[in-house]
């Protein structure tokens, strides 16, 4: 099985690292390599473009893709979102000069010339608002078109917002929301190997914001302890040798910890410990 993943850019660090952990290891994956190999003998990474990787999971190149809703949406290719893999967040925004008082909404831009490097997308957004307008594609410096005649507005990605204003840009509109996910072809979302990739992916996500707690607490005092943990379903509970105490096992969200802590330690919970989490089946 072929997954495709960004060879560069913003979104290859983070898709290789979510790889790594979620123990899909690469062995010999040097720079400027077009395959790499994982641990699983069964499973190959293909680096590619990201806007690419749309249209090499469509045509069987790959069998899976990392890459953002975005470039699936541009490429217009019909891919299973396997999962949301919780980076590379953007938006897409239909943004005018600043200054430009006449074009302060969708309807304005009317006639008028949209520069983008997505213009796919930006063809479909004006024509679910019943507005017709001169899509002009660019290849980069899109924030720059408004200010040299090309075009009266853009389309192009945001982040933050500070680039857009440091160009005396404002949002006229948001176009789409988009974050990196894991695409499949319908006829290979629910095979077997797709499948473990996806729930390993998943696990990692899982355990992000969980943390492992153990203690020891008397066990006349469970109930309290149990009513303090805010974790997943019940916690597991163990008994000590040669002890009147139990030892106490929860996975609690990381924002709780704090509070968990001193509310444990008021019930007579002793020896916390907290640990992270590097996966989590659910």
């Amino acid at each position: 099985m072929r997954i495709a993943v960004p060879n560069k850019g913003r979104l290859h660090d983070p898709s290789v690292e979510l790889l790594e952990r979620a123990g899909l290891h690469l062995v010999d994956g040097a720079d400027r390599q077009l395959y790499a190999q994982t641990v699983d003998p069964d499973v190959t990474v293909l680096y590619a473009r990201a806007a690419d990787i749309p249209e090499y999971v469509a045509d069987g190149a790959a069998d899976i893709g990392i890459t953002g809703l975005d470039q699936v949406r541009e490429a217009e290719v019909d891919l299973v979102d396997l999962r949301d893999l919780d980076f590379g967040r953007c938006r897409l925004v239909l943004a005018a000069p600043e200054d430009d008082d006449s074009v302060t909404a969708v309807a304005d831009f009317e006639g008028g010339r949209v520069a983008t490097e997505f213009p796919n997308i930006t063809r479909r957004f004006f024509e679910e608002q019943g507005v017709d307008v001169d899509i002009t594609e660019v290849s980069g410096a899109t924030e720059l078109t408004p200010h040299v005649d090309i075009a009266d507005g853009i389309v192009d990605i945001t982040s933050t917002g500070t680039t857009l204003r440091m160009n005396r840009l404002e949002i006229v509109a948001e176009v789409l929301q988009s974050s990196v996910r894991l695409f499949a072809r319908e006829d290979t979302a629910d095979a077997e190997k797709v499948q473990q990739v996806d729930m390993a992916l998943g696990s990692v996500l899982s355990a992000e914001d969980k943390r492992y707690l153990m203690m020891n607490a008397p066990e006349d005092a469970l109930d309290d302890v149990k009513e303090v943990l805010p974790g997943m379903g019940g916690p597991t509970v163990m008994d000590i040798a040669g002890s009147d105490d139990v030892a106490v096992h929860a996975v609690v969200e990381e924002s709780a910890v704090f509070e968990t802590i001193n509310d444990l330690k008021s019930v007579g919970a002793s020896d916390v410990l907290v640990t992270e989490i590097e996966r989590l089946v659910e």
